[in-house]
């Protein structure tokens, strides 16, 4: 087995009193990809920014190696923020837009290894440019004089300068043309299989999150429906909401003009813009539900070995032959 370097449990967000994630609870280890999926609105950057305490949590815990990230000292967490670096959405916006991009990707080693030569950075920097498929000439340059997708590889090669043991990419291709997509995933495949780096993937494309991910976690109003290996669940989703990305995916996938995951639900169903105090979030969307679903919400079981899901028909669709 694999080192274990990030335990999460019970991990809550709320703005305003509003729950903004609930009960998230889930382990990575060393050289793993988890998948976050989920529509825009479902908590997973928050989630993502909760974990790095770019946010505050309301609850739970966020062990980092054995260490708890929400209680420790902002000294310690500076410190420790060296092993865990994250890419953004936006990668034009992430970015200064009066630095050059040699030194964006410099400052982290300002800050983490100042004792090194400014020759010896200048190195690593232009040595890093190329990595991520940038003329090392281009270093003097500044962000507005990039593409999108250009400005994507400067934030994954700041992200990677210092080789860390986790990388959180928050979206990082959902503001970047289709064409230009394929190319950011490739390159983030290739950096995690030569760095040995753990990867927290969030996307609401389900294509990418399938490239990537080994496990695959589906987030519905911050909270987790369904958990279970990338294979098992494109294979045979255990909750209804799964079961509706993966078939809006795949109306995308053929051109149509749609990816409303209302489509899979009655259709004056609209997502809500919060949680239910109780039962099931999901009722009101969902063509499976029962009466247990108005009162009751459905812990998250262990329907199938490793295969984790909040529904109260999650066994029934188990064991029926054909997904809901």
């Amino acid at each position: 087995m694999s080192e274990l370097l990030l335990r999460v449990r019970n991990l809550q967000v709320e703005f305003d009193r509003r729950p903004a994630v609930r009960d998230m609870s889930f382990d990575l280890r060393a050289g793993e990809t988890l998948g976050l999926a989920g529509e825009s609105g479902a908590g997973k950057s928050t989630l993502a920014r909760a974990i790095l305490r770019l946010i505050d949590a309301s609850g739970g815990s966020v062990e980092w190696r054995g260490e708890e990230l929400l209680t420790c000292s902002p000294t310690r967490l500076r410190a420790l923020r060296r092993d865990m670096q994250i890419v953004f959405q936006n990668p034009l916006a992430s970015l200064n837009p009066r630095m050059s991009i040699a030194d964006a990707i410099a400052e982290p080693l300002k800050i983490f290894e100042p004792q090194l030569a400014a020759k010896a950075r200048a190195g690593r920097v232009a040595a890093m440019l190329e990595r991520v498929g940038l003329n090392p000439g281009m270093g003097g340059r500044f962000p507005h004089e990039f593409s999108g997708g250009q400005c994507q590889r400067v934030g994954i090669a700041r992200a990677m300068i210092l080789n860390p043991k986790l990388l959180i990419c928050d979206e990082p291709v959902s503001a970047l043309d289709v064409s230009i997509q394929g190319q950011i995933v490739n390159l983030l495949a290739d950096l995690q299989s030569e760095f040995g780096t753990a990867m927290l993937f969030i996307s609401h494309n389900l294509a990418v999150v399938r490239h990537l991910s080994r496990r695959i976690m589906v987030i519905y109003l911050g909270r987790c429906v369904e958990s279970a290996a990338r294979d098992d669940l494109f294979a045979k989703p255990l909750h209804p909401y799964s079961t509706a990305l993966l078939a809006a995916a795949s109306i995308a996938a053929l051109g149509a003009q749609s990816a409303a995951v209302e489509s899979a639900g009655p259709p004056s169903a609209g997502p809500r813009s919060a949680a239910p105090t109780i039962g099931c979030a999901y009722r009101d969307r969902c063509r499976h539900s029962i009466a247990a679903c108005e009162t009751i919400e459905p812990p998250l079981s262990e329907v199938a070995a490793e295969h984790f899901a909040a529904c109260h028909r999650s066994r029934e669709f188990s064991d029926a032959r054909q997904v809901p």
